[in-house]
């Protein structure tokens, strides 16, 4: 029998899980057509606390409850819509709601990342889906193409851009030339930026990000413990200087690359040379480059992050998930190959930038060069930026041919030790896209 009503039980009531309220109510005509089927939002899991906000009074009170029995219980709810984020109470959620054979939509990186495989092949068991597009970019396409559309590929590569708080700052260091104190506050001002940024702006919210796609593209058990990472608050207004001088911008990119049943999967601020695309995606915007062998490059751009961006991608995995309802189709589960390995951060080959404060005397150069080649670094050039008359010191820039991260960071701790080296302010990969 064809199911005339599919319903809709929501988590969360917050800027996001509201906009996902009101676009199943205000669109609610428009996505039936589409559904195939009435779609009827019936219930909202909230916490007391969320009663007293403004978009709660936009809804019949008799759509909330506080009880988590009255709500998994509900017979007529076929599709659960997770919008809580973080880990707990989020995937006990999500496990509680699939367990009970209802579809479940989710925005949770942090939870997919994690946990998303052995979900995925859970919702397979019991015979239903679980849908994550919005836990990746927003509202920019990503995973339902790394699950579908380029699947016939062997994804060679991803390089993205993947955090707009991230981006947005440096941008303003790139473009006005401030430090990052100043342009995280800057981005807090404006709401882009958290109260507490750290997830951001150390790298691991993109690190959550990484481990969902990367683990989809190469059939490979990514965790996000498993990807380096470094944040941007140690970049300084004269790295993007520098950077412009020698043609190149600094971003943040999360990147996996797979060859030779490898894989390698970092997250960290890079230079990447000014005339390419991922250089030139500035502010709030995220843009992802993913290399297939058949395919090619191909690039998807948009804003990640947001209300409306991220109730496209939540809504339209509610509309996958109808189409499951009413064909009883049976998810299918991740097969994962075995046949495959990380490389560990210290074998991956890069170039570096390096700047330094030096000792402005003879035979500086002459002792930083013996100790970069002795671990095997090749020195592409060096120029000397400024230099400090009262205490006689210089600043240099470092631009080096590819090396390990081991013999750089062995290189360093010597360097660090050399009297005529009086800081290395800092060291930073420069990725050749």
């Amino acid at each position: 029998m064809t199911k005339s009503t599919i319903g809709i039980g929501l988590i969360g009531l917050g800027v996001i899980g509201g906009q996902v309220a009101k676009v199943l109510t205000e669109r609610a005509d428009m996505l039936s057509q589409q559904a195939g089927a009435k779609i009827e939002l019936r219930k909202i899991k909230v916490l007391p606390a969320d009663m007293d906000k403004p978009i709660a009074r936009s809804f019949n009170e008799s759509l909330f409850t506080t009880d988590d029995d009255e709500f998994f219980s509900d017979p007529d709810i076929d599709i659960i819509i997770e919008l809580i984020g973080g880990e707990k109470p989020a995937y006990n959620y999500i496990k509680r709601a699939l367990d009970g054979r209802k579809h479940v939509v989710t925005a949770n990186k942090e939870v997919i990342a994690k946990h998303g495989l052995d979900l995925m092949n859970f919702a397979a068991s019991q015979g239903v889906s679980l849908y994550f597009e919005a836990s990746v970019g927003g509202g920019i396409p990503l995973i339902n193409p790394l699950q579908q559309d380029l699947r016939a590929n062997n994804i060679k590569g991803i390089h993205a851009i993947i955090n707009g708080t991230t981006n947005y700052i440096l941008t303003r260091m790139s473009i006005d030339g401030i430090d990052f104190d100043i342009a995280l506050k800057q981005a807090q001002i404006l709401g882009y930026a958290e109260a507490n940024p750290n997830n951001d702006i150390e790298g691991i919210d993109a690190v959550y990000k990484l481990a969902i796609m990367a683990s989809l593209a190469f059939q490979y058990r990514v965790k996000p413990e498993d990807i380096y990472h470094e944040g941007i608050s140690n970049l300084d207004a004269r790295d993007f200087k520098y950077a412009k001088e020698l043609g190149y911008a600094i971003k943040l990119l999360a990147i996996a690359l797979q060859y030779d049943n490898m894989i390698e999967v970092r997250v960290h601020p890079v230079f990447i040379r000014e005339n390419t695309f991922l250089a030139n995606v500035n502010g709030v915007f995220n843009a992802v480059s993913i290399d297939g062998d058949l395919v090619g490059h191909v690039i998807f751009s948009g804003e990640g992050a947001g209300p409306k961006a991220t109730s496209s991608a939540v809504t339209a995995d509610v509309l996958r998930a109808c189409k499951d309802v009413l064909t009883s189709a049976i998810s299918k589960g991740i097969n994962l190959s075995t046949q495959k390995s990380l490389k560990p951060i210290s074998q991956i080959t890069t170039r570096y930038y390096m700047r330094l404060n030096i000792l402005d005397s003879s035979g500086v150069l002459a002792s930083i060069a013996r100790v970069l080649g002795q671990h095997d670094i090749s020195i592409s050039s060096v120029i000397q930026k400024e230099t400090d008359d009262l205490s006689k010191t210089a600043e240099i820039v470092i631009m080096t041919h590819p090396a390990t991260s081991q013999s750089v960071d062995e290189a360093i701790k010597e360097l660090d030790n050399l009297d005529v080296v009086k800081k290395i302010d800092n060291i930073i990969r420069v990725e050749e896209l």
